[in-house]
């Protein structure tokens, strides 16, 4: 009984950070600046994930993951959709692993 009042407990805790953002940030009101700020965060932080990947897809051939990251970069720049330019990049990198 003690462990379940724990992992009860654990969860409500959990979820109060989680849920208090998402119900607070609709009565707040943020200027333009700040408004384009915070939409650019998602993809600063999923570069920030991506970018330590890219330089070791292969460990003896770094040029793999950049030429990889630049097909993505080209497809980004054409406006695909965030699917095709992902799935660019893998079938980037698997024909460049495939050939070197």
């Amino acid at each position: 009984m003690r462990i379940l009042v724990l992992i009860i407990g654990m969860g409500i805790v959990t979820y109060i950070p989680r849920m208090l953002p998402a119900v607070l940030i609709g009565k707040i009101k943020f200027n333009k600046n700040m408004e384009k700020f915070l939409s650019l965060i998602p993809y600063a932080a999923m570069a920030a994930l991506i970018f330590p990947g890219v330089l070791s897809v292969d460990e003896g051939n770094m040029a793999i993951g950049l030429i990889g990251i630049f097909a993505a970069i080209i497809l980004s720049w054409i406006k695909m959709p965030i699917i095709i330019v992902v799935i660019g990049a893998i079938v980037t990198d698997m024909a460049l692993y495939m050939i070197m």
